[in-house]
């Protein structure tokens, strides 16, 4: 065999090997057993977490999803998010209820935050984060009685939650998730492509041009130049601008994306339809398809560099594990 030839199967094989690799996977089923779908999932350590979806159904973890303990908070709304400010302080947001934990979430307690005589339809929340101990965002739509979306949500507080100011917004379409950076700029992705910026922490917003039409779900920025959304039809966008230029990655797997997270500057992971799981280890500019050992779709995303975890239709809970 000649050296040129031994030089071309090295290389072919140094490729199979690369590729094998990068499709290995890291991600274990970690429960399959569940009532309905699970769509949240938060840890505010390795150790301890919680899971949440259809019905009001939620269950904590405190040895790292070895045992999983349902927790009745007296809802049978959906719960949309589940986000903690820091390890004592949480909130969960579920349909048209919020619900808040002072004790690390050994109780809950409903809060209002709005009178009814303040819309002419029913608030639904879909997302909610702080910037700071005092400043957050909760975010969803207004529905009439029929359900039908008729306005977007945007609700601002400036004393931790005590008090909420309805923001207005150009727009009237359903928004599904937002993200700070620092105390100052906020995004706000929902339906028809829709993304909102703002830079005075939420006092007003302006649209930023997507280069989309399709639904976008979740946005998650690392600072205030590079970030990423996720939504319908495989729609992987990203940014070096802080939003001024969103760029279309694109993929392979054209399926619907839930969830976007990076644990630090170049490793993100999306979730999605059919059990799909992206890995990025480039800044998002390239994906690579891992195994997920199931086909349910997946709704929610938390990731670290250490470990993760994902939870969808079914009930499934996958972790993930360096």
């Amino acid at each position: 065999m000649t050296s040129s030839r031994k030089l071309f199967l090295c290389a072919i094989l140094i490729f199979i090997f690369t590729a094998l690799a990068a499709a290995q996977s890291n991600w274990t089923i970690n429960r399959t057993k569940g009532e309905g779908d699970l769509v949240a999932v938060f840890f505010t350590s390795a150790e301890k977490g919680w899971i949440a979806g259809d019905d009001g159904y939620l269950a904590w973890t405190a040895d790292g999803g070895r045992n999983w303990t349902k927790q009745d908070i007296g809802t049978t709304e959906s719960i949309n998010e589940i986000y903690f400010r820091n390890d004592d302080n949480g909130y969960l947001v579920a349909g048209k209820k919020m619900f808040i934990t002072k004790d690390a979430g050994r109780t809950w307690q409903e809060t209002k935050i709005y009178k009814p005589a303040d819309f002419r339809g029913t608030p639904e929340f879909l997302s909610i984060r702080f910037a700071d101990k005092k400043r957050g965002i909760v975010i969803g739509s207004v529905l009439n009685k029929d359900e039908r979306v008729i306005d977007s949500l945007v609700m601002r507080t400036e004393d931790g939650g005590e008090t909420w100011k309805r923001v207005v917004v150009p727009s009237k379409k359903e928004l599904f998730h937002l993200d700070f950076v620092g105390s100052s700029r906020c995004w706000i992705v929902g339906d028809d492509g829709l993304v909102l910026f703002s830079d005075n922490g939420g006092e007003t917003f302006q649209t930023q041009r997507s280069g989309t039409t399709l639904d976008l779900y979740n946005v998650d920025f690392r600072d205030e130049n590079e970030g990423y959304i996720v939504g319908s039809k495989g729609t992987i966008l990203r940014t070096e601008n802080g939003g001024a230029i969103w760029e279309t990655v694109k993929t392979a797997f054209p399926v619907t994306y839930m969830r976007v997270d990076f644990a630090d500057d170049k490793n993100g992971v999306v979730v999605g339809y059919n059990g799909t799981i992206l890995r990025s280890s480039d800044r998002g500019k390239t994906w690579t398809k891992q195994f997920s050992g199931t086909g349910n779709n997946l709704y929610g995303l938390y990731f670290t560099k250490k470990y993760g975890w994902a939870v969808g239709a079914g009930g499934v809970v996958l972790q993930y594990q360096r």
